[in-house]
């Protein structure tokens, strides 16, 4: 599948057709062809559920992160930010539609050791136990079209002694600008990341990524981060990104 999305970002670089099979929204549309704008795909996004959201306070995280969380959590009350839940698979999220045709994993794709069946987990909710991973939650502003993410590694995401490997803030920043990009454009692939290290981020400690969108144009969305402190003096990456603008389809009854 995923090699399939590059060979379709690909084709979208080299201003080739698309396969008439994938559904291609409207250059710049606010809206696409199920209605899509931005206010109802945070809606559906939001919607009850009753699967686990792990993106709520836990005995692991820390105060820094704790206090940040709350003050965010005011500001979904008087300052149009929206905390975002976090399931453990993007298939949770998008209940009731499916990636465009031709886009599709069959079960040639998927080996038969896969146990227990079914059982799949985004990368960034990938280790169970609180605290050892990923410790995160994203706050989005429809409006502005950013998100806050407030991510505090832990130690199984270590790379140099006592610092987090610079592979798992990238997939965080990924991450962040894959919610982003989805609920401000519908935003489905990562075309091209581009990221620069600046600081090494301690394990345990809180980086606050402040992700936007600059803009939409060509059926791409183009993204930026900053990932620093709390206190903004420590600068830890700033990132660039690309996403490909592709429409989900109504599963079938």
């Amino acid at each position: 599948m995923m090699k399939k999305g590059f060979q379709v970002a690909a084709r979208l670089g080299h201003h080739t057709p698309f396969p008439r099979t994938l559904r291609i929204l409207p250059r710049l549309s606010s809206a696409s062809a199920f209605g899509s704008s931005t206010d109802s795909l945070v809606s559906r996004f939001l919607r009850k559920t009753d699967f686990k959201d792990y993106a709520l306070p836990n005995a692991s995280w820390s105060p820094d992160m704790l206090s940040l969380y709350q003050e965010f959590l005011k500001k979904t009350n008087s300052e149009g930010w929206i905390k975002l839940p976090s399931f453990k698979s993007n298939r949770d999220h998008v209940q009731g539609l499916k990636l465009p045709s031709g886009l599709i994993a069959t079960s040639a794709h998927l080996s038969s050791d896969i146990s227990p069946p079914g059982d799949y987990r985004i990368f960034t909710r990938c280790i169970q136990v609180a605290g050892q991973g990923y410790e995160y939650v994203i706050f989005f502003h429809p409006t502005k079209k950013k998100s806050i993410c407030l991510f505090q590694p832990g130690p199984y995401l270590e790379g140099p002694p006592g610092f987090a490997h610079g592979g798992s803030l990238t997939a965080m920043i990924d991450e962040t600008f894959s919610k982003t990009a989805y609920l401000a454009g519908e935003g489905l692939f990562t075309m091209s990341l581009n990221i620069r290290f600046k600081n090494l981020l301690p394990v345990g400690s809180l980086a606050v990524l402040n992700v936007q969108v600059d803009k939409i144009e060509d059926q791409k969305l183009y993204m930026s981060c900053i990932a620093q402190s709390r206190d903004q003096q420590t600068v830890f990456a700033k990132c660039s990104g690309v996403f490909l603008q592709l429409s989900l389809e109504k599963e079938s009854p």
